[in-house]
């Protein structure tokens, strides 16, 4: 039998001292059970959390390319050889350290090791100290390998970001900042935003910029399916579980696994379906319709709603339970009236878009364009915007367009000025059909400042309204 490693502690060693100095996740993979037991009693007297497993696919089960810890090896194994369990772990994670450990002082083994690519090669019967030093030395590593990809991530990010989340508004820079730090949290949220305000492309930013980016990104807009598909769509279903199931079929939860699940409009799920859902989120598991079997999954669920869940809750029209359970954190993104200043630069770059796709020579955009756009309202928010801006790219005329104020030749300042409030507001109120509540917002007054004003000039809504 292998000597026990680490049992010879020095009586002034930390963990003789049961004094924790470290913090980290280790995994112990030894077909010994008394080399487990030891390994783990010791490791775990320094501060570190410990996995020990006698079957090196249990261990492998663990390993990811955001896992925090260090592996620690047998090399002389009945179930699989260490060098072969190595291989494994680096093709999961080339810097995951791994250290080999042995009872036979096999050079030969050790070198082989080294070479593959292991952190280091120990001996049981090494010096305690040593060994302890060894692994402590190995999780700083893998600690700040994690902390660099964290930022080489981060700063590619925020480049590639700011033209998928486009804007240079207070609000806009810090939706940018809050997606980039959840992105790497994995925990569900929910997205508020009105229609248009761009609820999918955030979605994806915090799936692109996650650990996750490799894995599915599904999306499921749940006011898009009728009631008699959404469960079948979500959850899969066996052969023969209602009329027409003829082969199994994975659902969208069941295909996200190991990625993000995107449900948008989620008010409109049924509450049939949220207790479902409330289930997977509890358990993350699930069972396909017209099945029996529990299967595990592992996704991060991002929801969107245009409507304010808490009060969807408050008024029985929305889970409670589910609502809390999803929001974990949440995301509010802004109206395009709430961000004015961005219509230029966002209109810009939809032309922009637009001459790609289209083909389209490249022309400048008349300032006085771009100051008209900001007079009026965008209800249908930055999809809304994106059309106007392939309509202007294709040379089409751009419908309820307000009209660039024209300033008299004569008068004092006091007329001059008069005259030019006068005629925004009056632009303001054709572009938005005479109704007070769009036109106070596309102009960012208060709707009595704006009825005052227009008392002012004698302007009356009912002038600028659709007559039939």
């Amino acid at each position: 039998m292998s000597q026990s490693p680490l049992q010879e502690i020095n009586p002034l060693s930390p963990a003789a001292a049961h004094t924790p100095r470290h913090t980290g996740q280790v995994i112990v993979i030894d077909d010994e059970e008394i080399v487990r037991d030891s390994m783990t009693q010791t490791l775990e007297l320094e501060g570190y959390q410990v996995l020990a497993f006698e079957d090196p696919n249990e261990a492998l089960a663990y390993c990811a390319q955001d896992w925090q810890g260090v592996i620690i090896c047998d090399v002389r194994m009945n179930m699989m050889h260490g060098l072969d369990v190595l291989q494994k772990i680096l093709e999961i994670d080339a810097e995951i350290p791994v250290i080999m450990f042995s009872g036979h002082g096999d050079i030969a083994i050790a070198i082989q090791a080294i070479r593959l690519g292991a952190y280091d090669f120990l001996e049981k019967n090494d010096d305690p100290e040593h060994q302890l030093n060894t692994i402590q030395r190995a999780w700083n590593q893998r600690h700040l390998v994690l902390e660099n990809r964290c930022l080489r991530q981060v700063i590619g990010g925020q480049h590639e970001i700011e033209n998928r989340l486009v804007g240079q508004t207070p609000a806009m820079v810090q939706l940018r900042e809050l997606v980039l730090q959840l992105a790497q949290i994995d925990v569900d949220l929910i997205i508020n935003g009105a229609t248009g305000t761009g609820k999918e492309v955030v979605a994806k930013c915090l799936h692109d910029f996650s650990p996750r980016a490799k894995k599915p990104f599904v999306a499921l807009n749940c006011g898009a399916v009728t009631e008699s598909v959404i469960e079948s769509e979500l959850f899969g279903h066996e052969a023969g579980a209602f009329t027409g199931a003829n082969k199994r079929r994975i659902g969208k939860i069941e295909y996200a696994c190991g990625g993000t699940l995107f449900l948008d409009e989620i008010e409109s799920m049924p509450h049939s379906l949220q207790i479902r859902l409330l289930r997977v989120l509890q358990e993350r598991t699930l069972q396909r319709l017209g099945g029996n079997e529990n299967i595990n999954v592992d996704i991060r669920v991002v929801a969107a709603s245009k409507e304010d869940l808490r009060i969807s809750a408050d008024e029985g029209r929305f889970r409670e339970d589910l609502y809390y359970r999803l929001n974990v954190a949440s995301l509010d993104i802004p109206s395009l009236d709430q961000r004015k200043d961005d219509i230029p630069l966002l209109f810009s770059h939809f032309v922009e878009q637009a001459n790609q796709r289209f083909n389209r020579d490249s022309r400048p955009i008349p300032e006085a364009l771009l100051s008209q756009l900001t007079l009026q309202s965008w209800p249908g928010n930055v999809r809304e915007l994106r059309n106007a801006a392939e309509r202007w790219a294709l040379g089409l005329p751009l419908p309820n367009l307000a009209e660039a104020p024209r300033i008299p030749q004569q008068g004092n300042l006091d007329e001059l000025v008069e005259h030019y409030e006068k005629q925004v507001i009056i632009n303001a109120l054709k572009a938005n059909k005479g109704q007070a509540e769009l036109t106070a917002q596309a102009l960012d007054i208060p709707r009595k400042k704006l009825y005052l004003r227009m008392k002012k000039y004698g302007l009356e809504r009912s002038n600028f309204t659709d007559k039939e």
